[in-house]
């Protein structure tokens, strides 16, 4: 008997169903369900007008933008420096710089949380700007290394061939043709900033609240509906971020360099 080859992601179907649509099936339920189980959007309306969760919500934001913008000045040139054979000609370095993904991202906020308290370090948004840039570099390193490895190195010598400085030769050529890698690293990074809450706990000894820990707060707090609620909204805003994303590089690929 033959087996068709679509038969193999069954088990992988199967998986997705069970582990990630019914779940967001259920946010989606509670979100729009009153304590009695009647159909309501009070749970919605109520974070327009909860003047704590709009607070958190856009202290996260500009705690994921200022975490994303570090992540980028401090990755880029590191992924540049990976993918030159003339400044790193060992596979070791690479290999240092990815090994912060192969740990638990808890034991390694642990592990900053203590180092901070054994030096005494006040713990805040210094401290948890610095955790996250540690968790999450390595998510902004890799795809802009990928890119930058994998990139024609004719266009580079093409443009030296033809008179351009090392500084134009970046501009003009290998930062426009990395930007897919940019913008990889800032969804990676970004997004999961924005709902973070382990890491802001551990850091501030919970004196930073983002959008995750009120979604935390709520959910162990019995308040299903309203934490379901946060959450969708958090899962929409990721959704059309990820759709925007999609957009841009779809119109890069037809476009071409500019």
């Amino acid at each position: 008997m033959t087996i068709k080859r679509s038969s193999w992601s069954i088990p992988y179907l199967i998986f997705l169903l069970i582990f990630v649509v019914l779940p967001l099936v259920l946010i989606a339920i509670y979100a729009f369900q009153d304590g009695e189980g009647g159909f309501t959007f009070a749970n919605i309306a109520r974070f327009f007008t909860d003047a704590d969760s709009l607070s958190t919500f856009a202290l996260s934001l500009e705690v994921a933008i200022e975490n994303t913008a570090i992540c980028l000045l401090l990755g880029y040139p590191a992924a540049y420096i990976l993918a030159s054979k003339d400044l790193n000609r060992s596979a070791v370095t690479v290999i240092l710089f990815i090994l912060p993904m192969w740990i638990n991202a808890l034991m390694r906020t642990l592990a900053t949380a203590e180092l901070f308290n054994v030096f005494g370090v006040t713990l805040g948004k210094g401290t948890l700007l610095f955790g996250m840039a540690y968790d999450y570099l390595p998510f902004m390193i890799y795809p802009i290394y990928n890119t930058l490895n994998k990139m024609d190195k004719s266009y580079s010598e093409a443009a030296e061939d033809l008179g351009a400085t090392p500084g134009q030769v970046f501009r003009k050529v290998t930062l426009p043709l990395s930007m897919p890698g940019v913008t990889s690293g800032i969804m990676m990074v970004f997004m999961p900033t924005v709902s973070t809450f382990a890491i802001s706990e551990f850091l501030t000894n919970n004196k930073i609240k983002l959008f995750g820990t009120i979604i935390q707060e709520n959910i162990n707090s019995s308040m299903w509906n309203y934490g379901a609620a946060l959450a969708l909204i958090m899962l929409v805003i990721i959704g059309i971020t990820t759709l925007f994303n999609d957009e841009d590089e779809a119109g890069k690929a037809e476009g071409g360099l500019i």
